[in-house]
């Protein structure tokens, strides 16, 4: 029997830490829980969990600090937790890597509907890693100097591997397998976040300006990924 998901808490509301366990021991996840940045960082590098629940607002450390130094060493999916009203922490949180956020209080449903979400994509990703046939193995698409494989879910620019976050990967494959065509919000919201895009959520403007700023600019310099505005966004596709 395979072992259940681990879920890493980092979160120094006790009564919070208690529910997370209860609720998502219900769906099948085994929960472990951190009071201070610095334990959590640890028990996180130990150990490799399948996604970790890390709150903004931390005794110690903050979360953004150990958020930077967990990404020097794990692509672990990342759930932060920020105030609500606080659009910079979740900016901040996008922005350092983070592949999703929950501002507090939350519907502790909604916590479990996100960590689904974010398992599932992993999973997939794990599985699209792991198991690639001969023929998908070998697969690439190209945009111009922009080189995706979605097998080994690599990224290349010019010939140099650039790393990017679960949710910036899933992103950019489906922005590069519709080039040239304007993708809504809301549908990468959908594909790229596994939920609906609420009012005022900025993920997955936050997921493109991180994509713009690691990938750089286009062969000829100008924005590699374009808004259209009230449509959505459109990866240029400068040569034919």
């Amino acid at each position: 029997m395979a072992d259940p998901p681990q879920i890493l808490v980092i979160d120094d509301d006790a009564e919070l830490c208690e529910l997370l366990a209860e609720l998502l021991g219900q769906e099948g996840y085994a929960v472990e829980s951190a009071r201070d940045a610095i334990s959590g960082l640890a028990r996180a590098q130990e150990k490799p969990f399948t996604l970790v629940v890390l709150d903004v607002m931390l005794p110690g450390l903050n979360g953004f600090e150990v958020l930077t130094r967990l990404r020097q060493s794990s692509r672990v999916p990342v759930l932060m937790l920020t105030a609500r009203g606080e659009d910079v922490d979740r900016i901040v949180g996008l922005e350092m890597g983070a592949d999703d956020y929950l501002p507090k209080p939350f519907n502790p449903r909604e916590l479990v509907a996100r960590v689904r979400a974010l398992h599932r994509r992993a999973a997939h990703a794990g599985a699209a890693a792991a198991g690639p046939g001969a023929a998908e193995a070998q697969s690439v698409l190209t945009v111009d100097d922009l080189e995706v494989f979605p097998a080994a879910r690599r990224v290349r620019v010019r010939g140099d591997e650039v790393r990017l976050t679960t949710a910036e990967y899933d992103l950019l494959e489906v922005l590069v397998r519709q080039a040239g065509t304007v993708v809504s919000r809301e549908d990468l919201a959908r594909r790229v976040l596994g939920r609906r895009l609420a009012a005022y959520d900025r993920g997955i403007d936050m997921h493109v300006s991180n994509l713009r700023r690691k990938l750089g600019p286009g062969p000829s310099g100008g924005e590699r990924i374009k808004t259209v505005r009230n449509a959505g966004y459109i990866l240029a596709r400068e040569r034919p």
